[in-house]
């Protein structure tokens, strides 16, 4: 005979919001955020008090003020007469610039770095352990300011780049003038847009796009059928096959301005600052380092088995990186990967040790010290790093949901 267990019938009263399993975890819940909210309105009357008695208050208003300072790298349109929020937003532009920058070159470094200390080779792998030992061992300032010494002091001064009275200089542009390396930075070719260039940039976008759908099309198909295409070569002609055939169609609206050196220093192309190379440099070769321990642990954690049944298959190593090994290992090597994002992010903070001017050394550095504004500045500042983590944190946890092994 089955018998049921009816849930008690009285009705509810103040004591079961404590003694009753049901409601206490919610009440408890309820009193911390009261007190929590208690502690953040006692701090701002605080704040607001001690700004009152020093005869300051709390305004945002200076943002809208002249600027008064100058800035030597800025990727918009500044002058000393440009408000304070448009020196903060060139400062801002100019810490995402690097972060962006060294992001990129520490994961590719990273990986080679990962990779190569666990090759059989002895000598490379002994090669990958000093670098990654050396570099991560020591703090990232002190290699930011080696780096913009050796930038500085062995790099050749544009003069050098000067045909003296025999027709020879001291020292030559590289890729046919392409780039041009000096002391006080480094100079690129820069691509010239004329009528008829809007058409080939669509083509060039359109062309991603395409090459993006044929990989995943043969990626499906691979699944399918174990058919594997060259997709890479394919790829890679579609992107560069659609927009060439454009340029010539359109007549080449698209030039490249070398630069030249003029007077005391070169002209044209694009110019990255001394301080920016040494920055860039520094934070990837030493975030490089610790990408480079987190892609070796990733590999470890595979199972040798895995290696050993694709090689049994004929697959070649390389193959077998790239198709067996990396994908797994990919699970845990990205979280570890969005924490040092994260930290190249905030290392760019650095820059004023060698004379970059990011957000720190602008909102947080001049602007500040300008205006007195100390409260607002931090809590622009503040604001700004807690939102890049997070669309750092929240675009690497998609690409990491994207790729993570699915369990039935």
């Amino acid at each position: 005979m089955a018998t049921t267990t009816m849930p008690p019938t009285d009705g509810f009263r103040v004591g079961m919001l404590l003694s009753d399993t049901r409601y206490r975890g919610i009440t408890i819940q309820i009193i911390a955020l009261f007190i929590v909210m208690l502690m953040i309105a006692w701090l701002v009357d605080n704040t607001i008090r001690n700004l009152s008695d020093l005869g300051k208050d709390f305004s945002f208003a200076f943002l809208w003020q002249p600027s008064g300072y100058d800035i030597n790298q800025h990727l918009i349109d500044y002058t000393s007469r440009s408000t304070n929020a448009r020196a903060a937003l060139v400062g801002i532009l100019n810490t995402l610039l690097v972060a962006v920058m060294g992001c990129v070159t520490a994961t590719v470094i990273g990986v080679f770095a990962g990779v190569l200390r666990l090759s059989r080779n002895w000598l490379v792998a002994k090669l990958m352990t000093v670098y990654i030992e050396t570099f991560r061992n020591v703090p990232v300032l002190i290699w930011i300011l080696i780096i913009s010494a050796a930038v500085n002091e062995f790099l050749p001064s544009p003069r050098d780049f000067r045909l003296n009275a025999e027709g020879v200089a001291n020292a030559a542009p590289y890729l046919n003038g392409a780039l041009v390396m000096t002391n006080r930075g480094f100079y690129t070719a820069a691509p010239v847009f004329h009528d008829g260039s809007g058409v080939v940039v669509i083509g060039l976008l359109a062309a991603i796009a395409l090459a993006i759908l044929f990989g995943t099309w043969a990626r499906k198909r691979q699944e399918a059928t174990g058919e594997i295409l060259p997709s890479g070569w394919i790829r890679l002609g579609i992107i560069v096959g659609i927009p060439l055939v454009l340029y010539f169609i359109m007549g080449m609206p698209i030039g490249v301005e070398y630069p030249e050196l003029k007077g005391f220093n070169f002209q044209g192309g694009i110019y990255a600052r001394d301080s920016l190379i040494a920055l860039w440099l520094a934070l990837s070769i030493y975030t490089g380092a610790f990408i480079a321990e987190n892609v070796r642990a990733g590999i470890l954690a595979v199972s040798k088995g895995q290696t050993e049944a694709a090689s049994a298959l004929g697959l070649r190593p390389g193959r077998i990186m790239r198709l067996v090994v990396l994908p797994q290992a990919l699970r845990i090597i990205i979280p570890p990967l969005i924490s040092q994002y994260l930290n190249l992010t905030k290392n760019s903070s650095l820059a004023i040790a060698v004379g970059y001017m990011d957000a720190t050394g602008t909102l947080g550095g001049i602007t500040l010290n300008q205006t007195g504004r100390e409260m607002e500045c931090i809590l622009l500042l503040m604001t700004f790093y807690l939102i890049t983590s997070l669309t750092i944190s929240m675009a690497m946890n998609w690409y990491n949901s994207r790729v993570k092994l699915k369990e039935r």
